[in-house]
């Protein structure tokens, strides 16, 4: 994890850029000893955000069939996908 303070977001822009690129990992900038704000390349953040978006999907999912909706075995989702693939 990397923290700096706030005033090196214009003194040192370029370094902090070159820094999310290479590591992928935010970084966490302060004031006054404070957290305030999370910098992260676009890169990194759409990867993240795509991971939340299939987690999200992960839990809709256990929640439905937690509430009792209809389990599917392996054949049944691949005849489905097929049906689906080859527009029937």
């Amino acid at each position: 994890m990397t923290i700096m303070p706030s005033a090196d977001i214009r003194l040192k822009y370029n370094e902090i850029v070159d820094k999310c690129r290479e590591s992928g990992e935010p970084i966490y900038l302060t004031r006054n000893g404070q957290g305030e704000l999370v910098v992260m390349d676009i890169a990194s953040f759409e990867k993240r955000e795509q991971e939340l978006a299939a987690q999200q999907l992960v839990l809709e999912a256990y929640a439905a069939r937690l509430a009792g909706a209809k389990d599917y075995s392996i054949e049944e989702s691949m005849k489905m996908i097929n049906k689906m693939i080859e527009g029937k």
